[in-house]
């Protein structure tokens, strides 16, 4: 369910009716107009807890470094540009005090060839970089250093802003009702769905049945 909207199988929206259509319609939207995919590997990442205990991390989107973007010509290769950069990627070491250690994975320098078009000179390709990032094993704990592997898994665009025409449905429907936070719990309404308990004390055959 998305958004209050659910569409059941036969709905002229999952069977592709393009009749359902009600109009077309100009968006400004981010295209892709390239797209590839990469794997990092850190088999050994080290980090000092500070006197502290491991108990979890997490991993934040990867980012471009400010000012290591590099797009250059490539000669006898039109449309095509090569793109440098410097990924970081930045993770969270939460500790059993509830502190956190922040730090970066090793830096991942990047040298490869994507498609870019020529372009006026007014409109601008961005290079976008999505991450995900993950353990690899299970971290240690050696004299206050935490060791970890990680893996990541990148996807390098280009992107443009453009104007598109597309095929519209309308609007969209009205969204389902807000679930209201209720912070004081009905005590007796609780109470009404427990289940009735047994008032008198066990016989011998109750708990020994095998005596019978």
């Amino acid at each position: 369910m998305t958004n209050g909207f659910d569409p059941s199988p036969g709905d002229p929206i999952m069977e592709n009716d393009i009749s359902y259509i009600t109009e077309t319609v100009c968006i400004i939207a981010d295209k892709v107009y390239a797209h590839c995919q990469q794997r990092e590997c850190f088999p050994e990442v080290e980090v000092d807890l500070e006197g502290g205990k491991f108990k979890s991390i997490r991993f934040k989107p990867g980012f471009i470094v400010d000012g290591t973007l590099i797009v250059t010509e490539l000669a006898n290769r039109p449309n095509f540009k090569r793109v440098r950069f410097t990924l970081r990627i930045p993770y969270e070491i939460t500790r059993t005090d509830g502190t956190v250690i922040e730090g970066f994975l090793p830096d991942i320098l990047k040298d490869i060839v994507m498609f870019i078009p020529p372009a006026r000179d007014e409109f601008e390709f961005r290079i976008v970089v999505e991450t995900r990032s993950q353990v690899l094993d299970t971290p240690t704990e050696l004299d206050g250093l935490l060791k970890f592997a990680v893996g990541t898994f990148l996807i390098i665009k280009v992107v443009g802003r453009v104007q598109l025409l597309i095929p519209a449905f309308g609007f969209c429907p009205e969204p389902p009702e807000c679930e209201e936070f209720n912070q004081e719990e009905d005590i007796c309404k609780q109470f009404d769905y427990e289940p009735f308990p047994d008032f008198f004390p066990p016989q011998f055959e109750d708990l020994f049945p095998e005596a019978e």
